[in-house]
């Protein structure tokens, strides 16, 4: 989307990848006075680099560099974080182009949710945690890092096989059910759950 404005033409800016390049990018975008759409795969921003203990060469803290950036993109009225989001194409022509991106369902609510954590803590379901390249567990609905941004919560769905439903005893669609009542569709969420448990 863009205006013109004399014989310049504004409009708003698309960073894809929310790493740390990314972050500065949307930053430095948005204090020139653009507004920035940040699209980034994962749940959180902060790329590898939140992974990180330290940094090369300086041995500078990762978090410390990293931390700060992530407040301010977050608070930022000018950029628009959108999180586990895929950027699918671009059409249009210089100064008005429209892209598409693609928002995967992380099953939480991003308003409702406040981060505090009380669903991981009675989740029964572990799975490999990403964040630490599989070395370590994760609840299924898990934040990726202590200081992720945004700090939401979201449900892991494994392409094989749906995690909640193997953990359910009676074998229902939890996902399936959890989707549908956050849409409101309380009689087909019920109808979901009858057809394995009559």
């Amino acid at each position: 989307m863009s205006r013109d404005q004399g014989d310049r033409t504004v409009g708003s800016v698309l960073v894809v990848g929310g790493g740390i390049g990314g972050i500065q990018s949307a930053l430095d975008l948005a204090e020139s006075g653009y507004y920035v759409y940040l699209v980034e795969k994962s749940p959180t921003i902060g790329g590898a680099m939140a992974q990180l203990d330290k940094t090369f060469p300086t041995n500078d803290c990762a978090m410390c560099i990293l931390g700060p950036k992530l407040v301010e993109c977050a608070r930022h009225l000018n950029i628009e974080n959108l999180t586990y989001s895929e950027f699918i194409g671009l059409s249009g022509e210089p100064g008005n182009y429209t892209a598409r991106i693609r928002e995967n369902p992380s099953y939480v609510d991003s308003e409702a949710c406040t981060g505090c954590g009380d669903c991981a803590d009675v989740c029964p379901v572990t799975t490999l945690s990403r964040y630490d390249e599989e070395l370590a567990e994760q609840n299924a609905i898990y934040r990726p890092f202590p200081q992720a941004s945004p700090n939401v919560f979201t449900i892991a769905k494994e392409p094989e096989h749906r995690l909640c439903e193997l953990s359910c005893p009676a074998g229902c669609d939890a996902q399936g059910y959890i989707a549908l009542t956050g849409e409101g569709k309380y009689r087909e969420a019920m109808s979901l759950i009858k057809q394995t448990v009559p």
